[in-house]
């Protein structure tokens, strides 16, 4: 019998459609960069951890991020049917 998978919400970005883990981890890590190089927390936290508080940013939808591959993809199409269309 196959396993079910079921997918954690807390590692997961809520305006994601895939839930991707991954997608979660970079974006996190990435804020906890720009926490260490002085960037102000868009909460209030007792944390003192950049990481324990751009995950929980992350989690509540806090940081905007910008798919460049699916942008990517968006263009390729928009100019193929530019292409075909005339």
């Amino acid at each position: 019998m196959p396993e079910k998978i079921v997918r954690s919400a807390t590692n997961a970005i809520p305006d994601d459609p895939e839930w991707s883990t991954y997608r979660f981890i970079i974006v996190a890590a990435k804020r906890a960069r720009q926490l260490q190089s002085g960037a102000r927390s868009f909460l209030p936290t007792t944390s003192r951890k950049p990481t324990v508080t751009s995950m929980e940013e992350v989690r509540r939808g806090l940081v905007k991020y910008t798919d460049l591959n699916q942008e990517e993809a968006l263009e390729a199409l928009h100019q193929q049917q530019l292409e075909q269309g005339g």
